[in-house]
Order: C-alpha cells, then sequence, then structure tokens
C-alpha cells in the first residue's frame, strides 16, 4: 500500500495545484478583459505613445490622429467579420490603409471588413478616402502568426495576420511604428470598408480547466479509495 499511496498522493497534490492555478489564471483573465473595454471606451480618445510603445501599458487604448491616406499603397488581410445572420461570419479582408502624416510618421490603419467581393480597389472607389482625414481608434500591436495560419506572400500580396513590419517592408514605408490603429466604425462612403470591428472575445475557460482538473483529482481519489479497500479486504497470506 506504501508505493501506491504515495504515488497516488503526489498525483492527487499536482492535480490540485493545476485546478487552483486555472482559478488563479481565470481572475487573471477577467482583469485583462475589463482594462481592455475600459481602454477601448476612453472618451476623448488620447494621443499616441510617446516616446516608446509598450504594449502592456499602451495597446488597446483609444487614440485620435489626423493624416491623408496612401490608398494605393493599401494591404488586404484575410479574415472573417460577423455577418447579417447571427452564427454566420463573412469572408473577406481588413483593409490595412498607411497614414501620412505631417507632424509624425505614417502609420498603418485597419480601416475595416469589405466583403470577399469588394477585393478590387475599382469595386469600391466609393469608399476611398482622399484628403487630410482623422481616424479615431484603438491601438493594437503586431498580430503574431501561429502554427495553423498560412506564410504571408508579399509578391502576391497575400497576408494572413497583421505583421505590422512585414506590411510596413512590402509596401516600402520606412520608420513605420510597431503599432495599428483599429479604426471605429465610421459612415465610409459607401459603406465599405465597414470599421469597428474589434471583438473583445479573448477565451476565457479557465474555470471548465479547472473543473476538469478538479473532477480527475476527484476520481483519483475515487480509483483509490477501492483499490486500497479491496487490498485490504484480501485476506493475509
Amino acid at each position: 500500500m506504501i508505493a501506491p499511496g504515495l504515488a497516488s498522493l503526489v498525483c492527487l497534490v499536482i492535480l490540485l495545484g493545476l485546478g487552483v492555478w486555472q482559478i488563479e489564471r481565470k481572475g487573471e483573465k477577467e482583469a485583462l478583459i475589463a482594462r481592455i473595454i475600459e481602454r477601448s471606451h476612453e472618451e476623448p480618445p488620447g494621443a499616441l505613445p510617446s516616446p516608446a510603445w509598450d504594449p502592456k501599458v499602451d495597446e488597446f487604448r483609444r487614440v485620435r490622429v489626423t493624416g491623408t491616406f496612401q490608398n494605393d499603397k493599401e494591404t488586404l488581410v484575410h479574415g472573417l467579420a460577423p455577418g447579417d445572420t447571427p452564427g454566420r461570419a463573412l469572408q473577406g479582408f481588413y483593409v490595412i490603409t498607411p497614414l501620412a502624416r505631417a507632424d509624425g510618421p505614417t502609420l498603418l490603419v485597419n480601416r475595416g471588413f469589405i466583403p470577399t467581393e469588394l477585393k478590387q480597389p475599382a469595386d469600391r472607389q466609393a469608399g476611398q478616402v482622399a484628403g487630410e482625414t482623422t481616424v479615431i481608434g484603438i491601438l493594437r500591436a503586431s498580430e503574431p502568426r501561429t502554427m495553423f495560419v498560412p506564410a504571408p506572400d508579399p509578391a502576391r500580396g497575400e497576408w494572413f495576420n497583421r505583421d505590422i513590419a512585414g506590411i510596413a517592408a512590402a509596401k516600402g514605408l520606412a520608420d513605420v511604428p510597431p503599432y495599428l490603429i483599429e479604426a471605429d466604425a465610421t459612415d465610409n462612403p459607401g459603406g465599405w470598408p465597414r470599421g469597428g470591428q474589434l471583438r473583445v472575445d479573448l477565451p476565457n475557460n479557465h474555470l471548465q480547466y479547472a473543473f476538469t482538473w478538479f473532477g480527475i483529482a476527484a476520481c483519483l481519489v475515487g480509483v483509490f479509495s477501492v483499490f486500497a479497500w479491496r487490498r485490504l479486504q484480501e485476506p493475509a497470506e
């Protein structure tokens, strides 16, 4: 009984520790979501971070900038957006357009989503904004490419994540800050691109994970209890 008992005890401690850790992670994730929501609704919108960009401090802040869109250097990033029918998503692209500013470096702006049929600029000329304009939106860091996201093909203009440095280099843009602006919903001419696509939908499944670890721990206790009871019931030889 000693060896099985010690092994079961060690496993039980590990499982309970994992469950407690997931409970702590749940609290951290809820605090992060609350902070993101608070930052993304700041009024009035603030200025760009200066002098240095710190994602932990600056990301998801709401800002206001003025400049001129360089529509001829836009980049389309594959993506999905909520459709008019609940539960169904639209396939299309996010329009990343450089914003040239008189008082600072050029910024990348995610102007919003367009459906696949509007991929060609000629099909949405009404949505091109010319001249100086003011953009209000949320600061976002570069989006890392996970193992399931295809690699970009700059030569063909195929992008699958918001790779700020890669997009800037492909368009010949120098000194672009390591962040972009997710534009708020605005009345773009023609209705496209459709801004305001930021969704605070960070996965928060830690409570389910905690129940899983605690459940496995309870099963371990039950299995060992049955094992010990049967072993104790065996006649001594």
